[in-house]
């Protein structure tokens, strides 16, 4: 009986031990597998940093670079946060760390969108024709940058290094990532002055005051008045005349100007106009509307205006 005993309570110490042992190694496995998520993590965020250098340093001083040369760079840089987004969305990832890869997928999906839409938009910012628009794209983008700054300070890395503390596990902490370095980028006119300095942007505003004005409207030779209906003939078409005056101390040129009709945008632009002077182009409504229409015309702002409140009307016309 002794002997059994020794031998039952040996086989049990052996069974425990071999228990400890296997859950040991899982422990240390699962340990492992959340050590190497960090680092993957950390080495990732630590190459976007070096992009956020990259494109902001280019677009906080971009020395001698052409307008070829900027937007070749900031299409690299594109497709660098590209390539990032993708590496974060294919990590592989332990069962805790699961919330804290959703978030983290987030904020990179957010940095990625906003990359491939400043893309898109720096060579029209560097250009003659809506440029205005194109930089205040650009600017509203940096938003997203805040955003997806905001997520991964706030809510991934506090996720990531909560785990790793509850685990034991230390040396693995998540490095801080802000790719936005100022709020300053924010603000549209430090996006245009930024853009302005590169060598051949035509998109830049001229030193002094900017301005233009809507200053008429007629259609078939009619003058358009904002809330009276005018009436004009569609037998031979419909043609919207546009009229602007230039306000500001510099001639500008290349100002884009649309007409809005039933949600069909129609396209126009002023090759130039000298400073106090008057400029006009005619734009054909095509298809020829009939009945009560509204009109809605824009000129587009000129680069450095401030006021453009007086860019726009809408009218009401009557196509017989």
């Amino acid at each position: 009986m002794l002997r059994r005993a020794l031998a039952l309570g040996g086989g049990l110490v052996l069974l425990i031990l071999l228990v400890l042992g296997v859950k040991g190694c899982l422990d240390a496995r699962a340990d492992r597998e959340l050590s190497d998520y960090a680092r993957n993590v950390t080495q990732i965020v630590e190459e976007t940093q070096q992009t956020s250098k990259s494109f902001f340093g280019k677009l906080n001083d971009p020395s001698n670079l052409s307008v070829t040369d900027f937007v070749d760079q900031v299409n690299a840089d594109r497709s660098a946060i590209d390539t990032y987004r993708d590496r974060i969305d294919d990590l592989s990832t332990p069962g805790d760390m699961e919330r804290a890869q959703t978030n983290l997928e987030l904020a990179f999906q957010l940095r990625a969108s906003a990359m491939d839409s400043i893309a898109d938009k720096t060579s029209t910012a560097l250009g003659d024709t809506g440029a205005e628009k194109a930089m205040a794209a650009i600017a509203k983008q940096m938003q997203k940058l805040l955003a997806a700054d905001v997520v991964y300070e706030q809510v991934v890395r506090p996720e990531v290094d909560g785990v790793l503390a509850s685990k034991g596990i230390s040396g693995s902490d998540l490095p801080k990532s802000t790719f936005l370095p100022s709020e300053k980028w924010l603000d549209e006119s430090a996006v245009s002055d930024a853009l302005g300095g590169i060598s051949g942007a035509t998109g830049a505003a001229t030193p002094g005051v900017h301005g233009t004005e809507l200053a008429g409207v007629s259609v078939n030779e009619s003058e358009l008045v904002e809330g009276a209906p005018v009436t004009v003939s569609g037998e031979e078409g419909v043609e919207v005349e546009v009229s602007v005056v230039n306000q500001g101390e510099s001639t500008e040129s290349g100002i884009p100007v649309s007409v809005t009709v039933e949600g069909n945008t129609l396209e126009g632009e002023i090759d130039e106009i000298e400073v106090g002077e008057t400029g006009t182009t005619s734009i054909p409504l095509t298809p020829t509307p009939s009945g009560e229409v509204t009109l809605e015309v824009e000129v587009e702002p000129v680069p450095g205006e401030q006021v453009t409140e007086n860019n726009e009307a809408t009218y009401t016309l009557i196509v017989e």
